[in-house]
């Protein structure tokens, strides 16, 4: 990276940056770090911290290489919190220490001096809403009274969707500090918590509230390390691409209570427990990886690793070695010291392979020799590997038909069609809207960085008398669309927010008749070509939006002659 580029960049963190090389020198400073601690960059640049920087901790850092996060520390009349990372080589030896810190003597003071939290609450969520880091006060009873602003874009959630009920509402995973607080009356510094419906890593310091000598609640600062750690990753130049992704959703994610879908969850659990394949069969954009998640994680693998792999994007030779991998010099090309497959990377753990359906038949018959014998030969290779893998296949084509007109091989169709779960269209557990759409809601906050809080009901009425051929991702998408469309200070999604939907379901429109599968093909061609249109033509942005891969649409584009 260009030194000029670097120095910019670090210099206009909004948090101090200070760090040290192996012999205990300061060799770099932000902007940030010398306002803090009232210092010039040319007076500290090359020192010792120590003696350097009053209460450092970096030299003990730097020899025990344990890494410090969020400890309170005062300086002079300010309060800080630092966060110390050592950075150690690919031999474990630490070579560097970076500190990253902030000033919170505002908010420090602002909490101190809270006298009655709802006599001042329009106050505090203005100072609040300047920070950063999310901010949650809670009062004696551990109920959530104030969020700031950055609390939404780290969490998801609005004031409205947690204000007045208790501090569980936001816990993904760990329990509510807030409730801990209220009950010992002693603060909590560092915990690690997983918020909102992303499950977003967080640390998290509780510090009670007290007024004359009274309990009245408590503060949290729920501190998003995420870019700290990012700066760290490239300051170590450690970045790793990974083969497989972790299953970040479960059943209490699926969102629906209707009688169709509650068969599905209710099918994919008793499934979960077992060790049997099983095929997810539903239109493209219900949620079939959102169950395959939901399995593996409510599995004995939960632990292991869960490989995701779209037939449809990649081509087949590319998906063969992916899958199976090769040894060094199995073809022109291959990369030196050969590579692991996925089936690999997936031992002991889940394999999910979505759009089977569109898996090359050569592929098809290599992948039916796995499942029958549970091993693998690699290409180029000669010595078969025994795995364990359970595979969790989706697919929103009929198979049946593909196996009569064999483009799909019987047996491998038997040997997936074990335990089939069906994903109801949205269309018909359209009941289950309202409920979908609070969700989806809370994941796009998340996304956008917006506080939207919820939809009127003439707009939730519109959504419900829609056809949704796309089903809940073309709800996602229009709701995010709405979001676009709505200004930065509303916070209800109303009817006009709403983009342009077709003619909903139930009309008296008049429609063609002929051949069902010539009107299909004529409707979506007619698809293809606006969705097309309004993208200008390109077609990794249409491909998105129409839900399908890439390659699936040039496959499209081809058949139709567009």
């Amino acid at each position: 990276m260009n030194e000029h580029l670097f120095e910019e960049i670090v210099n206009s963190l909004v948090e101090a940056v200070l760090v040290i090389d192996s012999n205990g020198i300061i060799i770099l400073i932000n902007d940030e770090a010398c306002r803090i601690l009232d210092l010039k960059k040319e007076e500290v640049i090359g020192k010792p911290v120590l003696g350097t920087i009053p209460n450092t901790r970096l030299h003990i850092v730097l020899k025990t290489g344990e890494p410090e996060y969020d400890k309170i520390q005062n300086l002079n009349q300010k309060t800080i919190v630092t966060s110390r990372i050592p950075l150690k080589s690919a031999n474990g030896s630490v070579y560097a220490v970076m500190a990253v810190f902030r000033d919170i003597t505002t908010v420090q003071k602002m909490a101190e001096e809270v006298t009655n939290l709802k006599e001042i609450e329009a106050l505090l969520t203005a100072i609040i809403d300047s920070t950063h880091d999310a901010i949650s006060v809670a009062d004696d009873k551990g109920r959530i009274v104030l969020v700031n602003k950055a609390y939404t874009r780290i969490t998801g959630m609005s004031p409205k969707d947690v204000v007045g009920k208790l501090a569980t509402v936001d816990i993904a995973e760990g329990s509510s500090l807030h409730i801990e607080v209220a009950r010992t009356r002693k603060p909590i510094y560092n915990a690690r918590l997983k918020v909102g419906p992303a499950r977003k890593e967080v640390i998290v310091n509780i510090t009670p509230l007290f007024v004359k000598g009274e309990f009245k609640g408590s503060v949290g600062v729920i501190h998003d390390i995420s870019e700290i750690e990012r700066l760290a990753n490239e300051l170590e130049d450690t970045r790793r691409i990974l083969r497989y992704v972790k299953a970040r959703y479960n059943f209490d994610d699926i969102a629906g209570s209707s009688p169709k879908l509650k068969v599905a969850i209710e099918q994919a659990k008793r499934v979960a427990r077992t060790r049997m394949t099983v095929l997810l069969r539903g239109p493209s954009g219900t949620g079939k990886e959102l169950f395959a998640h939901a399995i593996h994680n409510a599995s004995d693998r939960a632990k292991n690793s869960f490989v995701s792999v779209n037939c449809a994007a990649l081509p087949e030779s590319i998906l063969e070695s992916e899958l199976f991998g090769y040894r060094e010099g199995a073809f022109t090309g291959a990369k030196k010291g050969g590579k692991r497959g996925l089936l690999i990377e997936a031992d002991k753990g889940t394999l999910f392979l979505d759009e089977i359906g569109k898996m090359d038949i050569a592929i098809q018959s290599k992948f039916l020799r796995f499942l029958q014998d549970k091993e693998i030969t690699p290409l180029g290779s000669t010595k078969p590997i025994k795995l364990d893998v359970r595979v969790i296949a989706a697919t929103n084509l009929d198979l049946e038909r593909l196996v009569e007109e064999k483009k799909f091989l019987a047996d491998l169709y038997y040997r997936l069609n074990v335990v089939p779960i069906i994903i109801p269209p949205l269309s018909e557990h359209i009941e289950d809207i309202p409920e979908i759409t609070r969700v989806v809601i809370m994941k796009l906050n998340q996304e956008y960085g917006r506080m939207v809080e919820d939809i009127e009901p003439d707009a939730l009425k519109i959504l419900m008398n829609y056809s949704w051929p796309g089903n809940v991702r073309e709800l996602e998408n229009v709701l995010g669309r709405s979001m676009i469309n709505m200004e930065p200070q509303e916070r209800v999604i109303k009817k006009e927010h709403l983009p342009e939907l077709t003619k909903p379901t139930g009309t008296s429109a008049s429609v063609k008749t002929g051949r069902l599968s010539e009107l299909i093909a004529e409707y979506e061609k007619q698809i293809i070509l606006e969705t097309l249109r309004k993208h200008s033509g390109n077609k990794t942005e249409a491909a998105k939006e129409l839900g399908i891969s890439i390659r699936a649409l040039y496959y499209k584009i081809e058949k139709y002659g567009i």
